[in-house]
């Protein structure tokens, strides 16, 4: 039979973060009452946010009492829910941070962060981006007030309420049922680096329609057996990766037919698994991603089971 396999863990931006407490968010008094307590995440235009040691090589987002931020709660801060001890946890805008290690961004320390801290960076980075694409061009006058703590917005002239959105995108490993996998890249990408076949889901379409799609535009393969992997959510700017596998014919022509995809071909399981370990040509997607743990689980069931 051929080789089916699922996630060998969570998505490190997928394991939950601490409580969004949303009850909360249309509760001005409770939320007003508890900035005393509250926490305050500092995110700046680039995205960047400070960092902490959390031992064991892993770290935390710099979480700095809000008192410290404003004597009372800005309009323009988002609330991202509550931590354990019930002290409110807010993201607000900060100027250009300094350009310091303890100051990064969730692409490169998202794998490094404590459970949860990954998925409390992703709701800072999206919503604040949400609300800085919103007043981008427009007058003061004409800015969207913020409502229910910063999830929402109504328009200045006809009071209509919107809220944050998400756009699907699918990721696809393509395999053979054995121990090879297809891979494609990016002109922009470094020499070397190979990840999966990706693509937006467009208006009307399911989401295997959609991976059926996309791996036919970008490389030309007809694929089968399309099978939910998990999902992740990807800030940039407001995205949630849901990660398929797929079986095709390695023996089937590739035709690139997509501008996006300048190379692509099969691969043997142990090219990927040296390129897991750091060696050899191959470059894959960093810890902090889906395809990384997409890649990662499929070596492991290759290993496990031997492929066909």
């Amino acid at each position: 039979m051929p080789l089916d396999f699922m996630l060998d863990s969570d998505p490190v931006l997928s394991v939950a973060a601490p409580e969004r407490a949303a009850n909360l968010r249309q509760n001005a008094e409770a939320l007003a009452g508890g900035w005393v307590d509250a926490r305050v995440m500092r995110v700046d235009q680039r995205n960047r946010f400070a960092v902490e040691p959390a031992g064991e090589g892993r770290q935390r987002i710099l979480l700095e009492p809000a008192m410290l931020f404003a004597e009372m709660l800005p309009d323009d801060a988002v609330f991202l829910g509550s931590t354990n001890e019930g002290r409110h946890i807010w993201a607000v805008n900060a100027e250009d941070l300094p350009d310091d290690p303890a100051v990064t961004n969730l692409r490169r320390c998202g794998a490094d962060l404590i459970e949860g801290h990954g998925s409390l960076a992703s709701q800072a980075v999206a919503v604040l981006g949400w609300h800085r694409d919103n007043v981008r061009g427009r007058e003061p006058q004409h800015h969207p007030k913020r409502v229910d703590a910063g999830w929402a917005i109504e328009d200045p002239f006809h009071g209509g309420q919107e809220y944050p959105r998400t756009d699907p995108a699918v990721i696809c490993l393509v395999h053979d049922g054995g121990r090879q996998v297809l891979l494609a890249r990016q002109p922009i990408w470094p020499a070397g680096m190979y990840s999966h076949v990706a693509g937006f889901v467009e208006a009307g379409e399911s989401l295997e329609g959609c991976v059926r799609r996309e791996v036919a535009e970008e490389v030309g393969v007809a694929v089968d057996r399309a099978r939910y992997l998990g999902s992740q959510p990807w800030p940039f700017p407001r995205s949630l990766m849901v990660g398929f596998q797929a079986l095709a014919d390695p023996a089937a022509p590739i035709a690139l037919e997509d501008e996006e995809i300048s190379e692509a071909r099969w691969f043997d399981v142990d090219e990927v698994r040296a390129a897991l370990d750091g060696h050899g040509e191959l470059m894959v997607a960093p810890p902090v991603s889906i395809a990384h743990v997409m890649l990662r689980s499929w070596v492991a069931a290759v290993d496990r089971d031997g492929g066909a």
